[in-house]
């Protein structure tokens, strides 16, 4: 414990103190800066005494913080500080070892299997002609730097005949590759309000060491004096690594220790939203994902903001889409998953085009060695509201890289990528797995204490069940929720088997009359079957009554009976129509089946216990009875379209069956069934609206239940009915219950698992 709240200060001072990596390459280039009316001295002279401090023993500048092996970011790096030294004549033995280290290693910087900075093949050869404009002279073969000068003049001719403004943006955005090449009013359309151009030190300085500007001599002046002798690649970068902490935090399952702060950088963020902060609008990543969290934590933000990349053609226009940035499609592909209305064409055509560039990604064979590669693929494959939260902690636990590093025009880190944030999720999710093997173990009593294990039609779904509770509703202190609803998502299984396949007419009619009773029900069961399902029923319902009414400080039982009323008198209604071949129209037929889906006894019992205190009309105002009727309509549609088959097979009518019968012909079943999945992705957006919309009679913790339950369905049902499946599910709840975390050979904190 005192570890976890140790780890937990920490994190929460990094989240204050934003701290942004050293740029060798960026600070090199601002070392260049003359001063104003004096091109013979630095403007900036203790970016020059940093770089003569910061030398490696090898001759390098940067081999350290990523990674031992030289890199093609290591020579750009080198070769920039080598030309600051040489600009304004001082540190000549570090020149000379600088020299000699690009000499040992300039095949690396002509092999194209190594990952390079942005613009690497301009800059790289444009830093050299400097070089040799200066007479500096490098131990290396006159062939090879004239074959790199070369490919540099290869790529500018193959790119002047693209008059795209995304081609304009690259080459103003790696000027410093291009001296005197690039026309300055190119340039200036770039700048931005803070004086910078792409917010980028290195640019802003380039351009600055070849045409003077008032305003990007500003920008540099606040850099340094905020950040001293050395700069970071890109400022300001606030935002974007922010949210990337709250998405962080999120990911890896332990934003609740957090909540206070994560809202004051929300705040915050939705401020700068509302402003059209250039931070936000001007940077597709950051303005996507500020979309997605702000959205997705209740904030009122429109998608019309995106809107300059609804088409594919924008992106490809902006500077990202030039570079081919997998990172900005990923959150474009997510943001427009976060939909809340049909009419949100923005996000549709978002998805539509960035789905399909992820997917032409995916195929290639050039990213699959890419690090990017599986976050695409999962995004593709497992839309958000398809997962479970816990299941995606574990994976995000288990993938995470404290030496993760972007790339742009040198590698760096953002600030959340530490050990810290890896040992707090480890120690959270490992004790919260043992407190769940702990109440799985108690279930399975239950269900035998119950004698639920003896009925003969009754599909053995405890550990589905538990699954569904533990990995949504994950927090430890939260177990009585998670009792409530794997107890009932046990018995409603129970009774739609009962009702399906167990049950004669007179046990059926039995059962609805001893629930009608309830507390006043006499010992007349019709068979030992009837005995053990209401048996169950009643103990279950009248102990979590009874914790509910003390946690609520009211008598919650009414609704908790009203509730398995309603469900078996749907399902009664069912079991007529089958025996008497009745065909319901949709709309009867729907009426019924959100009840008859038994979601209802599932979700009120649990809401009880998640901790807001709920007034008695809440279960009867109109939005519980739309968040109940929507997420129902998914969860019946979802089930519907998978089990149509089977159902089929078994004479029994379902939506897809009646699509089909009413039509007169005249509709598939594959048309049906893109029929009813038009109707839960609207169902699915409107439920999302709901959820995370103004505060109303249900509690924002309570309409969680619905959205947490929505994504159980479709994780259930989207590719199969995977509920009903004996097999398919069983990885999942092992991932959830039992097994433990696998942490990368690495990773320092894997003794934590053992607790060492």
């Amino acid at each position: 414990m005192q570890h976890r709240k140790e780890l937990q200060a920490r994190t929460r001072d990094q989240l204050q103190t934003l701290e942004l990596s050293t740029s060798l390459y960026d600070t090199a280039w601002v070392a260049m800066v003359p001063l104003r009316g004096s091109r013979q001295h630095p403007c900036f002279p203790q970016c020059v005494e940093w770089i003569l401090q910061n030398q490696q023993d090898d001759g390098s500048w940067g081999t350290r913080g990523f990674g031992v092996a030289v890199t093609r970011d290591v020579l750009s790096s080198t070769l920039a500080c080598v030309l600051a030294l040489k600009r304004w004549n001082v540190g000549q033995e570090h020149i000379r070892r600088g020299l000699d280290f690009i000499g040992r290693n300039f095949s690396i910087a002509m092999d194209e299997q190594i990952a390079a900075p942005v613009g690497f093949n301009i800059t790289f050869p444009g830093m050299l002609s400097l070089a040799m404009g200066m007479d500096l002279e490098f131990p290396v073969r006159q062939t090879d730097v004239d074959r790199l000068l070369h490919l540099r003049e290869i790529e500018l001719e193959r790119e002047a005949g693209d008059h795209s403004y995304g081609r304009k943006a690259y080459m103003a955005y790696v000027t410093e590759g291009l001296g005197n090449l690039l026309e300055w009013d190119e340039i200036m359309m770039f700048q931005r309000k803070n004086g910078s151009f792409f917010n980028c030190p290195s640019t802003t300085a380039a351009t600055l060491v070849n045409h003077y500007n008032d305003k990007a001599l500003q920008y540099l002046n606040c850099l340094v004096s905020k950040f001293g002798s050395a700069v970071p690649t890109v400022y300001p970068l606030n935002i974007y690594c922010q949210l990337s902490w709250v998405d962080a935090l999120e990911k890896m399952g332990i934003s609740q220790y957090f909540v206070s702060e994560i809202k004051s950088i929300l705040d915050t963020t939705y401020v700068s939203w509302l402003e059209r902060d250039e931070e936000i609008m001007l940077d597709i990543t950051t303005c996507a994902m500020a979309f997605r969290l702000l959205r997705m934590n209740g904030y009122h933000v429109s998608s019309v903001e995106l809107s300059p990349v609804a088409e594919a053609s924008s992106f490809r226009e902006s500077l990202q889409g030039y570079l081919n940035d997998k990172k900005s499609l990923i959150e474009l592909y997510k943001a427009s998953k976060v939909s809340k209305s049909e009419n949100e064409s923005i996000l549709d055509s978002i998805g539509s085009w960035s789905g399909s560039l992820l997917k032409e990604s995916v195929s290639s064979n050039g990213v699959k060695k890419a690090p990017i590669f599986e976050e695409m693929k999962y995004a593709l494959k497992f839309p958000f509201y398809t997962t479970l939260d816990r299941l995606d902690h574990k994976r995000n636990i288990e993938r995470f890289d404290a030496k993760d590093s972007q790339m742009l025009k040198t590698g760096y880190l953002l600030p959340h990528a530490n050990q810290d944030i890896l040992a707090l999720a480890v120690e959270d999710f490992s004790s919260s797995q043992s407190i769940y093997q702990d109440e799985l173990n108690y279930l399975e009593c239950w269900v035998k204490d119950e004698k639920l294990d003896q009925l003969p039609s009754a599909r053995q779904k405890l550990t589905y069940c538990y699954l569904s509770a533990a990995a949504t509703i994950f927090p430890r202190e939260l177990s009585e929720a998670r009792i409530a609803w794997a107890k009932n998502g046990v018995l409603t299984t129970v009774v739609d088997d009962f009702f399906d396949l167990g049950g004669s007419k007179e046990e059926l009619e039995n059962l609805i009359a001893l629930v009608e009773k309830w507390d006043g029900h006499q010992e007349e069961f019709y068979s030992e079957q009837v005995r053990i399902v209401f048996s169950a029923i009643y103990t279950t319902g009248t102990q979590l009554g009874a914790k509910a009414s003390a946690l609520q400080g009211r008598d919650v039982t009414n609704p908790l009976t009203e509730i398995w009323l309603c469900l078996m008198r749907s399902m009664m209604a069912e079991a007529e129509w089958q025996r008497t071949k009745y065909v319901p129209t949709m709309e009867e037929y729907m009426a019924n089946a959100v009840v008859s889906f038994a979601l209802g006894p599932i979700v009120l019992p649990t809401l009880y216990f998640v901790g807001p205190k709920l007034q008695e009309d809440v279960v009867r105002d109109h939005e519980y009875n739309e968040l109940f009727r929507l997420m129902s309509t998914c969860g019946r549609l979802l089930n519907d379209s998978q089990g149509f088959e089977r159902e089929s097979l078994e004479g029994k009518l379902n939506s897809v069956s009646l699509l089909v019968h009413h039509s007169g012909g005249s509709i598939s079943i594959d048309e049906a069934k893109m029929k009813a999945q038009k109707s839960i992705d609207t169902s699915r957006r409107n439920l999302l609206r709901l959820v995370l919309g103004e505060q109303g009679a249900v509690p924002r913790p309570c309409k969680q239940l619905f959205w947490k339950m929505c994504k159980i369905v479709h994780m259930f049902y989207s590719r199969t009915d995977g509920f009903s499946s004996p097999k398919e599910m069983v990885s999942a709840v092992n991932a959830v219950v039992k097994e433990p975390l696998k942490l990368k050979v690495s990773d320092p904190y894997g003794s934590i698992l053992s607790g060492n």
